[in-house]
C-alpha cells in the first residue's frame, strides 16, 4: 500500500477518534475534537498532493478518498444535532448528506458507461464551506465550553455568547446546506444525459 492510501486511511480511523471526543463532551475534549478534525481534514489534500507527485495514484485510492471525506464530514454534521446548546435541525444535515448519496449514485452510474464525472468547481467550493462551516463551530462551541467551565461567574458574557452559539452555527448550516443543495443540481443537470444513455 502507497504512502497517499495510508493517509487516506487514517483520515477514516481518525473518525472515531473524533466522535469519541465530541460524545465525551467537554472543554478539553471539544479542542481535542477540534485538532482531530483539522488534522483529517489536511490529510485529505496531503494524500492527493503525495499522490500526483509520485505517481501512486490507484483506483483503490480514487474509491477511498472520497469516502473517506464523507465519513468525516457526515459524522460532524450528525453530532452537531444531537447537541442541545445549539439549533441544527436535523433537515439540513439531510439535505447535505442526500446530495452526497445522490452525486455518489450518478457517479456509479457514469461507471457503468465508461463516463468519469471530474470534481467541478461548485463540488470543490462545497467540500470547502462545509469543512469551515464545520471548523467555525468547533471553535464556537470549545469557547462556549471554556466560558462554563473556567469563568462560571461571568454570567452575562456566558448568556450573551450562548444567544451567539444558537444563531451562527444555524446560519453557516443553512448557507452550507444552499450551497450543497446548488452544487448537486449542477452536476445533476450538466450530466443528465446519463440517465437516458444505454450502458457500455
Amino acid at each position: 500500500m502507497n504512502l497517499a492510501n495510508k493517509i487516506t486511511l487514517t483520515r477514516i480511523m481518525l473518525v472515531p477518534v473524533f466522535i469519541t471526543f465530541m460524545c465525551l463532551d467537554g472543554f478539553f475534549m471539544r479542542i481535542a475534537a477540534l485538532f482531530v478534525f483539522i488534522i483529517a481534514s489536511i490529510s485529505d489534500s496531503l494524500d492527493g498532493y503525495v499522490a500526483r507527485k509520485y505517481g501512486t495514484v490507484t483506483d483503490f485510492g480514487k474509491f477511498i478518498d472520497p469516502l473517506a471525506d464523507k465519513l468525516l464530514v457526515s459524522s460532524a454534521l450528525i453530532i452537531f444535532v444531537e447537541i442541545k446548546e445549539m439549533s441544527i435541525p436535523s433537515w439540513l444535515v439531510i439535505i447535505i448528506i442526500s446530495r452526497e448519496f445522490i452525486i455518489t449514485g450518478l457517479r456509479s452510474l457514469a461507471a457503468t458507461k465508461n463516463i468519469i464525472i471530474p470534481a467541478a468547481m461548485s463540488g470543490k467550493f462545497k467540500t470547502f464551506s462545509q469543512v469551515t462551516t464545520i471548523i467555525t463551530i468547533l471553535v464556537i462551541l470549545s469557547i462556549n465550553s471554556f466560558l462554563s467551565e473556567f469563568m462560571p461567574n461571568a454570567t452575562s458574557l456566558a448568556h450573551y455568547f450562548r444567544s451567539f452559539v444558537k444563531v451562527i452555527p444555524f446560519s453557516l448550516m443553512f448557507i452550507t446546506a444552499i450551497l450543497t443543495l446548488v452544487s448537486g443540481l449542477s452536476y445533476i443537470f450538466k450530466h443528465k444525459y446519463l440517465f437516458f444513455e444505454k450502458s457500455i
